[in-house]
């Protein structure tokens, strides 16, 4: 396996029209798929990676459909937990223009009792990289040390850990978050935060000096996300500004994930760090332009067509069977 990643996934409920509300009728929402490590693993799949899952859900439909995502992506499903009667966590995402407002329902969700000994240590020693994130460290302590866990056991096994901070301020109080958050990026070899997230967790507000804040604690590589203005990229004491790929946005949720999934499949396919961020960009760019967190994540075609200059082949759409 190239690349496993832990944490929590959700099923998505996804606005058709601008301004569209949970309360106007189950007719102005379209079911899709959430969690930022799911969206992840899915991207970096897209893009090549053999890809494996770690998490809980539920026995309930939502968690069925779930499965049924990761098995036509190819996403390995032998870590992922089935509890009995548990209720897989789920959210809406409500749009007004190319903003996103969320409502989740996630609370003591299966994926909330993600434990360390449901890190499979075997899996975690024969992986080329281990991807987590913030999120997955907030939504419980039992989840936050099943993280450290296998951050632990990657080291030890000299598999890659790639971390994105992925802060969200409702979860957690702000000093559990920076304290757990910035110890994650002292583990990772990569870090992948945004620029708002970053300025919040270092105190910093020029993107150089937020970049170098996380490379002083030590990750190789650390890419700083900054959406439409591209991305600045440290490695090896050099710092290269990414550019950004425009787009006409439509909806930007999953953007940041899809751009971890596809860098470290690119870094794992033996591409240079530049060019695996500069493959990401697009990638990124290219899932802002649809409806959703999965559904327009782009194919590795597809990107390579535009980073070769030319137009991304046109695929169908899928949806979930009811």
């Amino acid at each position: 396996m190239d690349i496993l990643a832990v944490g929590e996934p959700l099923l998505e409920f996804n606005a058709r029209i601008s301004g569209a509300r949970p309360v106007q009728g189950d007719d102005t929402f379209t079911l899709g798929y959430g969690g930022d490590t799911s969206n992840f693993a899915v991207a970096a799949a897209r893009s090549g990676a053999r890809t494996g899952y770690v998490t809980r859900i539920g026995d309930d439909d939502f968690g069925t459909a779930l499965l049924r995502l990761w098995e036509r992506e190819g996403v390995g499903t032998e870590h992922v937990v089935r509890e009995a009667g548990g209720r897989t966590g789920i959210y809406f995402n409500s749009r007004t223009g190319s903003e996103s407002r969320f409502t989740y329902f996630r609370a003591h969700s299966p994926a909330s009792r993600l434990a360390p000994q449901d890190i499979p240590a075997d899996a975690v020693r024969g992986a080329r990289l281990l991807h987590l994130t913030g999120i997955t460290q907030a939504i419980s302590p039992s989840a936050c040390d099943a993280g450290f866990h296998a951050m632990e056991l990657a080291r030890r096994a000299g598999t890659l850990v790639s971390y994105d901070p992925n802060l969200r301020p409702a979860l957690w109080p702000a000093e559990r978050a920076r304290a757990v958050i910035m110890r994650g990026v002292e583990l990772c070899d990569i870090a992948l935060p945004n620029l708002t997230e970053g300025r919040a967790l270092t105190g910093e507000d020029d993107p150089k000096a937020v970049l170098d804040a996380f490379v002083r604690r030590g990750p190789a590589t650390v890419v700083l996300k900054m959406g439409a203005e591209g991305a600045l990229l440290a490695h090896e004491g050099t710092v290269t500004r990414i550019a950004p790929h425009p787009v006409r946005q439509v909806d930007p949720t999953g953007a940041g994930d899809t751009f971890d999934g596809a860098f470290a499949a690119r870094l794992l396919d033996g591409t240079s760090v530049p060019e695996a961020a500069r493959y990401a960009a697009v990638a990124a760019a290219l899932t802002t332009t649809g409806p959703g967190a999965v559904t327009p994540i782009p194919h590795r075609d597809a990107v390579e067509a535009l980073l070769d200059g030319g137009r991304p082949p046109v695929r169908p759409s899928r949806s979930i069977r009811r």
